[in-house]
């Protein structure tokens, strides 16, 4: 086996797209793969000093949703671009910007399932940012990423994982399993 040292690889890393409104009510996206749930009702993600933490102090809604084969670049363009100094941002994305139904954060049509939240509570908040848990407020979806049974179907969204090893995204695939179960052929 060869030896890496530390590296940040836990594998995967979903490509979170965290919306929020500055305080004259601009929406904003960043993209942050440093994320994941925290708890049954609850998001953690690290962030660093950005817009997205600037307008968190202001308003404590969020939405967050996972970028997608289709939503890649512009996905990866909120990441590289900061809304501090890039007025435009969201123009250059081509999203369509819509008010989320529960909470006071931006919606981003394109993305098939979103993530209503709101601030829980900040951890190690500093000038470099913070750790946020975020509560999860409601969980909107469009109907055509529905599976029969009316639950988001994951498969046909099309979402993307960030490689970190690589820098490259990944699409994740198809069910290879039943989670809860198929581990009971191993019983005695």
């Amino acid at each position: 086996m060869k030896s890496f040292g530390k590296k940040p690889w836990v594998l995967p890393q979903p490509v979170l797209i965290i919306g929020t409104y500055d305080k004259e009510g601009k929406a904003n996206a960043m993209n942050a793969a440093w994320g994941g749930q925290w708890d049954n009702g609850e998001v953690m993600i690290s962030l660093g000093s950005h817009a997205t933490t600037d307008n968190l102090t202001v308003n404590s809604d969020l939405t967050i949703t996972f970028a997608t084969a289709q939503t890649m670049v512009a996905a990866d363009y909120v990441g590289l671009v900061s809304g501090r100094n890039t007025p435009d941002k969201m123009e250059r994305t081509g999203w369509k910007v819509e008010k989320a139904p529960t909470v006071n954060a931006p919606l981003f049509a394109e993305f098939p399932m979103t993530l209503e939240c709101r601030v829980k509570q900040k951890i190690d908040e500093s000038s470099t940012g913070f750790y946020l848990v975020a509560e999860i407020v409601n969980i909107v979806c469009h109907e055509q990423y529905l599976a029969e049974d009316g639950n988001p179907d994951v498969e046909r969204m099309g979402i993307i994982t960030y490689d970190p090893v690589h820098h490259t995204y990944i699409q994740l695939g198809q069910t290879v399993g039943h989670a809860f179960a198929d581990g009971n052929q191993l019983k005695g």
